[in-house]
């Protein structure tokens, strides 16, 4: 009889069949599933050489390979895929069997995905896998979430196929249900607001400076050995310093400004709302990839308002330290942004999140990974208890450090009619959060003079309403 598998992979395309790859790599015999057969051929064909395979064309054949407890990765497209990838398999598992949903899955599905199994016995995590196409293959940063049983059973795999930095793996089990793909889903909004940041700080030296992709591409170089050490600004220098043969110009000059989105950063914003939770440079940058699809609109408006001509000359290297002291103030606030999202959530969800060790494993694989997520991580080994990490000691020197600059390339964008929304609504954040007394007294004064909706005295405790348009006396509620 031949050797049953350790693990199992359904849906072969680019992340699938990457992580199949990692996995056999790293000692795993997989079994392999598609729902057409010539994907997995060809990736026994073309890879079968990096580690033991055994491909099955039907998903009977496939779920009998496998060692019991199974354990079962579904990688396919996020939705309805899923749960008719579930069900297609579900006939064939056992009691205590795994499913594993990789994808970028919205957690309340994971959720819902999780109690349905659980009245068949069956076992459901809900995975966020962070790296893409190459971090799939050479180790990505995992986050599991699910039963703990499961994890249990599934743990020495997955830190296995995880790439490791200073010898710690980049996996960890989050917490039940859909812990594992809402730290995954933040993952992705934090990123949403990190890239609008570095093509707001691109978009200043490009229009108000006239700086060519190429030397922009020699700053973000240089800036990879700084603070901003991480792998978007590595990869930022990467695509502005590519050439395109057919125009013999910058590639990124030929690619039309559409930037499109999947769903994570819109969900995140959706949930944040939710919560209540001020996350305004991730959802700016939501924002931004919408108005960005609008080209007709764009090129109307263009035409309707022309922007009066932004200066053209070589800046000196303090404007440019300036534009870098900037980016790196407002991708703080967005990092901090998503960490109190993410505390929040745990509480609501009851998950019990720990935000140092999430720090821990995004510091590799992962396409957020900086060398600034060490110092999150000692942040929160230090001051478990601060609300934000925007009030720890390394940020807040770094934001009071900044803060000049800050603001004056906030002014110079909006003097040049620059859009930086992430960048003006990041030091927005952090003006309304330093303000120990705003104007929310006129809100809910007002909110009080229409709808009774009540307000609370600093003078005294309780809640009172105020018989504004009658005979103005004020009442205890």
């Amino acid at each position: 009889m031949a050797e049953l598998a350790d693990l199992g992979v359904i849906g072969l395309a680019v992340m699938g069949a990457n992580l199949a790859r990692n996995a056999a790599r790293k000692g795993l015999r997989v079994a392999l599933y598609n729902r057409t057969d010539e994907k997995t051929d060809r990736l026994v064909a073309e890879h079968g050489g990096e580690g033991e395979f055994v491909p099955s064309h039907d998903m009977a054949a496939f779920v009998a390979s496998l060692s019991r407890p199974r354990a079962i990765i579904v990688m396919v497209k996020a939705g309805q895929p899923v749960d008719d990838m579930i069900a297609q398999l579900e006939p064939h598992l056992d009691e205590g069997d795994i499913v594993i949903d990789a994808g970028n899955s919205l957690f309340t599905d994971t959720r819902r995905r999780e109690r349905a199994l659980a009245e068949r016995k069956l076992l459901f995590v809900g995975m966020g896998v962070s790296g893409g196409e190459e971090g799939a293959l050479e180790g990505p940063s995992i986050m599991p979430g699910g039963a703990r049983a499961a994890w249990d059973r599934i743990a020495p795999m997955v830190t296995k196929m995880a790439i490791s930095v200073d010898g710690t793996p980049c996996c960890a089990y989050m917490g039940p249900d859909g812990a594992g793909h809402y730290v995954k889903m933040v993952h992705n909004g934090i990123e949403y607001a990190d890239m609008q940041l570095i093509a707001e700080a691109y978009d200043l030296m490009r229009a108000v400076y006239g700086m060519e992709a190429g030397q922009i591409a020699e700053i973000f170089a240089g800036w990879k050995s700084g603070d901003l050490d991480s792998y978007l600004i590595e990869i930022t220098a990467t695509v502005l310093a590519k050439q395109d043969p057919a125009s013999g110009g910058a590639l990124v000059d030929m690619i039309r400004d559409e930037a499109e989105q999947k769903g994570t950063g819109r969900w995140t914003a959706q949930s944040a709302l939710e919560l209540g939770v001020p996350i305004t440079a991730i959802t700016e940058a939501v924002f931004a990839r919408a108005l960005s699809g609008r080209p007709r609109q764009r090129q109307a408006a263009s035409a309707m308002f022309p922007s009066a001509a932004a200066p053209s000359r070589r800046p000196e290297i303090a404007e440019i330290d300036k534009i870098r002291d900037a980016l790196y103030a407002s991708k703080i606030v967005a990092y901090a942004q998503g960490f109190e999202q993410l505390m929040v959530a745990s509480e609501q969800y009851g998950w019990a999140l720990d935000p140092g060790l999430i720090a821990t494993i995004w510091r590799g694989g992962c396409i957020i990974r900086a060398a600034f997520l060490d110092r999150i991580r000692e942040g929160y080994e230090t001051h478990r208890d601060a609300p934000s990490l925007l009030l720890q000691t390394y940020f807040k020197d770094a934001l009071v450090k900044a803060e000049p600059a800050w603001r004056d390339v906030v002014v110079l964008a909006v003097q040049s009619g620059i859009a930086v929304p992430a960048f003006a609504s990041s030091l927005a954040y952090f003006d309304g959060l330093r303000r120990a007394s705003g104007p929310a007294n006129l809100l809910q004064g007002l909110r009080d003079y229409f709808g009774a909706h009540s307000y609370r005295r600093r003078d005294r405790p309780g809640s009172f309403h105020t018989r504004w348009s009658q005979d103005g006396s004020e009442i205890e509620v």
